[in-house]
C-alpha cells in the first residue's frame, strides 16, 4: 500500500505540473500548434532518462522512490515518456525489429482508437 501511496502522491504533483507547463508552453508559443503537448512529452523523456540512468549508475532508491519518480511524477506527467522508455529498452536490447513494430503499431492504433472512439460515439449520439 506504501508504494501506491507513493505512486498516487507522484502522480497528482506530475499531473500539476503537466497542466502549468502546458499552460505555460500555449501562452508563450501560441496555440495554433499543439505546444502544451509537444512540450511536456519531450520534457517529460528528457527527465525519465535522466532519472533513469541516475538511478542505473549512482543511486539505487528504494522501490517506493523509484515508483514515485518513475510511475508517479512522470507517468502522470506525461506517458509518452513509458512509451519512449519501452522503445529505448527494446533498441538498447537490440530489438530493432520489436521497436520498430512498437512505434507502429502504438502510435497507427492509437489514432485509429481516437478515430473510432469519436465515430462511435457521434453515431450512438447522433
Amino acid at each position: 500500500m506504501k508504494t501506491v501511496m507513493a505512486i498516487a502522491l507522484g502522480g497528482a504533483l506530475g499531473a500539476v505540473a503537466r497542466h502549468f507547463i502546458s499552460h505555460w508552453s500555449v501562452v508563450a508559443l501560441g496555440n495554433g500548434f499543439p505546444w502544451g503537448t509537444l512540450t511536456v512529452n519531450v520534457v517529460g523523456c528528457f527527465a525519465l532518462g535522466v532519472v533513469v540512468e541516475v538511478m542505473a549508475l549512482v543511486w539505487s532508491p528504494a522501490t517506493d522512490w523509484r515508483a514515485f519518480l518513475t510511475v508517479g511524477v512522470l507517468g502522470a506527467f506525461t506517458t509518452f515518456s513509458a512509451f519512449a522508455l519501452d522503445i529505448s529498452i527494446l533498441h538498447e536490447r537490440g530489438e530493432m525489429l520489436q521497436s520498430i513494430l512498437y512505434v507502429t503499431v502504438s502510435v497507427a492504433g492509437s489514432i485509429a482508437a481516437i478515430f473510432a472512439g469519436m465515430s462511435l460515439t457521434r453515431a450512438v449520439l447522433q
